[in-house]
């Protein structure tokens, strides 16, 4: 069956051309997403310039069946490459069956167990040391405080740089490279050339260059020299220590482009799942009261946790989660699909769906104080095998920055209304970055919390529902 036959017997979905859906998407992430359920049904059909024509999921069978489906049929690793110029050919996230086991194999050490409390107990101090410094009454943004907290984060836990001028070498060319590829039109193909003036395509090329001088030189001298950074064992030494099961070592392009990796799924992805925690609890004034309250009595662990898990529910910063490529005949929710379109779950529908989450679109961390998330119907970091790597690392920093703030300061929101949700690359972000101004809170006598310093660390098990 050839592809043009296949889509034939997809699901119904929006008949307008794929530029037009394009423009809508980008224009409307959620909205659109909204609509075409109302009209379709929970599974419907999507054509967006340069992925193949899209079937999206949002029943939890459905993507059940999608995420344990075999790594032969489905291929999330060729549905993304629309991101390659991000993160590299070698990513982890664009590798298929063997080559991504194998990956994935020699990444875990470094998220789970010792190597797991040791990043912890570094990124506690390093968000306390940054939240510390962070301007009062004054108007700050809290997406651009929470993209140069997580980029510290990732730097100094990951590859282990201090303080000082690499460290701001790196930030700078990281910051110009990710706000240039992080743009929606970096990851259209057909504008990936030099288009004059108005073109990003060649300035991200030359900060891609930029970038990539200085993490090749790091990790030559990392291998070469053997030097353990100050934070002892990083992620960078992991990856030029690790061996796969013949006794062979990354490449030196497969280290970088993990960094990369990491260093975008890592650091944009979280700091905007920060902004929008804000943005939910401008919005909800009574859960922001409601966790001041658990903070200045010390019983805020569970109810932090809450907060992230509820903030991830209602705006999954990637709310569609792992494009999967179809390489042979794979039936799903009764429906077989053939090679050449591609299939992915839609968190932001499945989160909103009132059969699995009464009420979805009220702002409540209280659904996830007495029962975790579910595998299947809670899914913003995806799931299966493809399941993020980070994602414990993610909901602790997540914690870490709410603990923080709200121990040190009287937040003041200078919005109360809804963000518009904007597209940002593969990511959704809340317009204009979510502004507050902080005010130093006098300490509360009766609190076991009242301040940053006294605050507990970040808890692993805690961290990965």
């Amino acid at each position: 069956m050839t592809r043009g036959e296949a889509t034939l017997t997809l699901p119904p979905g929006p008949r307008a051309p794929s530029a037009a859906q394009t423009a809508v998407r980008f224009a409307f992430p959620y909205a659109f997403f909204d609509f075409c359920r109302r009209r379709y049904g929970p599974t419907f059909t999507t054509r967006v310039l340069t992925l193949p024509v899209t079937v999206m999921l949002s029943r939890p069978g459905d993507v059940k069946e999608m995420y344990t489906a075999s790594a032969r049929g489905l291929h999330p690793g060729e549905g993304m490459r629309m991101i390659e110029p991000l993160v590299g050919a070698n990513s982890l996230i664009l590798l298929d069956e063997e080559r991504h086991l194998r990956q994935r194999k020699l990444l875990l050490p470094a998220f789970h167990g010792e190597q797991l409390r040791g990043i912890l107990a570094a990124l506690d101090a390093v968000v306390e040391a940054d939240v510390a410094a962070w301007p009062r009454d004054r108007p700050v943004s809290i997406r651009d405080r929470a993209r140069h907290l997580t980029l510290d984060v990732i730097l100094r836990t990951t590859m282990g740089l201090s303080p000082g001028e690499e460290l701001d070498v790196f930030r700078r060319a990281i910051s110009r490279f990710l706000d240039l590829g992080m743009r929606p039109t970096a990851s259209l193909v057909p504008l990936r050339r030099n288009l004059g003036p108005l073109g990003v395509w060649p300035r991200f090329v030359e900060a891609r260059d930029a970038l990539d001088r200085l993490l090749f030189g790091l990790i030559d001298l990392r291998a070469d020299a053997g030097r353990q950074p100050e934070l002892g064992d990083d992620v960078l030494g992991l990856l030029l220590s690790a061996r796969d099961e013949d006794g062979q070592p990354l490449s030196r392009q497969e280290v970088r482009d993990e960094l990369l990796t990491l260093l975008v799924a890592g650091h944009e992805t979280t700091a905007t799942a920060l902004a929008w925690t804000f943005e939910r609890l401008a919005v909800h004034g009574e859960v922001h009261r409601e966790l001041v309250a658990r903070l200045d009595a010390g019983e805020a662990d569970d109810y932090l946790s809450a907060v992230a898990y509820e903030s991830l529910r209602q705006r999954p910063v990637i709310p569609v989660t792992g494009l999967r490529l179809v390489k042979q005949p794979v039936e799903i929710g009764g429906r077989t699909y053939e090679p050449g379109c591609g299939i992915t779950a839609n968190a932001y529908l499945m989160h909103h769906d009132s059969a699995i989450y009464p009420e979805p679109h009220v702002f409540r961390p209280e659904r996830f104080l007495d029962e975790r998330p579910g595998t299947y119907t809670w899914i913003p970091f995806g799931g299966g095998v493809r399941r993020c790597i980070g994602a414990a690392l993610a909901i602790a920093e997540m914690e870490a920055v709410l603990r923080h703030v709200f121990s040190r300061y009287e937040v003041r929101f200078a919005r109360t209304r809804p963000h518009r949700p904007v597209q940002r690359n593969i990511t959704v972000a809340p317009h204009g970055g979510v502004e507050v101004t902080l005010a130093e809170r006098r300490p509360r006598a009766s609190g076991k919390a009242a301040t940053g310093s006294g605050a507990p660390a970040p808890r692993a098990a805690a961290a990965s529902p």
